[in-house]
């Protein structure tokens, strides 16, 4: 064995500087990713949330357009007919009252309400278990032949703090149940026989109802609230801000009474 002592190699290690450097790039990249992170959760929101928008508004559309088209609907062996007309409106309410005497009740949502009427059998409803016909609702109201009163309306629940539209059928006069949420508010306008255009409820005299043929209906749906401010063009062709942070979106409709026009022509 030699007596010269072992080599020690210098501790090579790293420099303040660089140990600096290597964390800054490391948060650099961290932040990126969140930046990344959160702005496509943010972008997959608003999509989820025009997504529920166009849903409900499309849905609204459909449930109450259906209906209307079933407006005036009576049996070809009727022995009566229906007790009023086929449709009525409010403008800025709800159609409240017996069904054989309505009457408009406003609504701080602002929102049209409008009650259509017929005559209901296994054809024209979704029949019960029990066989009877039944309301928007899916109450059993009778047996065929009875007669149906649907009114529907937009407002904010009481539970949920949402719009949602509601409709109170005649199987349980006066409890109205939510159907589409995020309804914020109905309008509709009517069409009588030869007009140059359609006009709001609160035009028709109580005898004038029978008249109408036709009717342009409009849906205002809201999404959920974001740190936004959104523009939308509202049920009057109005362009409006959002300062909610809401987006919203009018659905349109032009509907035709079948069974009304077919009765005037």
């Amino acid at each position: 064995m030699s007596g010269r002592p072992a080599k020690v190699r210098p501790q090579v290690g790293h420099t303040l500087l660089e140990l600096t450097i290597a964390v800054a790039l490391g948060l650099v990249v961290t932040l990126g990713a969140l930046s990344a992170y959160r702005s496509q959760r943010q972008a997959f929101a608003y999509a989820s949330d025009t997504a529920r928008i166009h849903e409900a508004g499309m849905n609204a559309l459909m449930l109450i357009g259906e209906q209307i088209q079933m407006a005036g609907f009576v049996a070809a062996d009727a022995r009566a007919p229906l007790a009023g007309p086929a449709i009525f409106g409010c403008t800025a309410g709800r159609p409240g009252g017996a069904d054989a005497a309505l009457a408009c009740e406003s609504l701080s949502s602002r929102s049209d309400g409008l009650a259509v009427r017929y005559q209901g059998d296994g054809i024209s409803t979704w029949p019960a278990a029990s066989g009877q016909a039944t309301d928007c609702l899916g109450q059993a109201v009778g047996a065929a032949g009875v007669e149906i009163v649907n009114r529907y309306h937009a407002k904010v629940s009481g539970s949920t703090g949402d719009t949602e539209l509601y409709c109170e059928g005649s199987g349980k006069v006066g409890t109205a149940q939510p159907l589409v949420e995020g309804v914020e508010r109905l309008r509709v306008r009517y069409w009588t026989a030869g007009a140059a255009q359609a006009l709001d409820a609160s035009a028709f005299a109580r005898d004038q109802w029978a008249g109408v043929v036709a009717v342009d209906l409009c849906v205002l749906v809201r999404g959920a609230a974001f740190p936004r401010r959104k523009r939308y063009v509202d049920c009057d062709g109005v362009q409006a801000v959002g300062s909610d942070g809401r987006a919203r979106q009018a659905f349109w409709r032009h509907i035709v009474l079948r069974n009304v026009a077919q009765a005037a022509s």
